[in-house]
C-alpha cells in the first residue's frame, strides 16, 4: 500500500469507532497530491458531520484549506494562537512565526 493508501485506511479504521475528536499528524505528509486533495475532502465531511479535527500539519496550504483556528508551537510554547485566515492572510505573522 502506498503511503496515501495507509492513511486513508487509517482515518477509516478511526471512523468505524464513532468517533467525537479525530486527531491527525501530518496526514498530508508523503502523499501525492491527489490523495491529499482526497483528505481534505475527507476532512471537511468529518467537520460538517461534527465531528471534531485536532491537525498537526506543516503543510500551510493543506492547513488552510480545513483549518478554522491555528496554533503555532515553538519549543513547547504557542506563539500564536488565532483564526488560520488571519495567519494565511498575515505575511509578517507567517514570516515571524513560520519563516515563509
Amino acid at each position: 500500500m502506498s503511503g496515501g493508501e495507509q492513511q486513508m485506511l487509517t482515518v477509516a479504521r478511526t471512523l468505524m469507532g464513532n468517533p467525537w475528536l479525530v486527531m491527525l499528524d501530518e496526514p498530508s505528509e508523503g502523499v501525492a497530491p491527489l490523495i491529499a486533495e482526497h483528505m481534505v475532502q475527507m476532512i471537511l465531511a468529518l467537520k460538517a458531520q461534527g465531528i471534531g479535527i485536532l491537525l498537526s500539519e506543516q503543510n500551510m496550504h493543506f492547513a488552510q484549506l480545513v483549518c478554522d483556528r491555528a496554533y503555532v508551537l515553538e519549543k513547547g510554547q504557542i506563539r500564536y494562537q488565532g483564526s488560520m485566515r488571519e495567519l494565511a492572510a498575515n505575511t509578517a505573522l507567517r514570516r515571524n512565526h513560520l519563516g515563509i
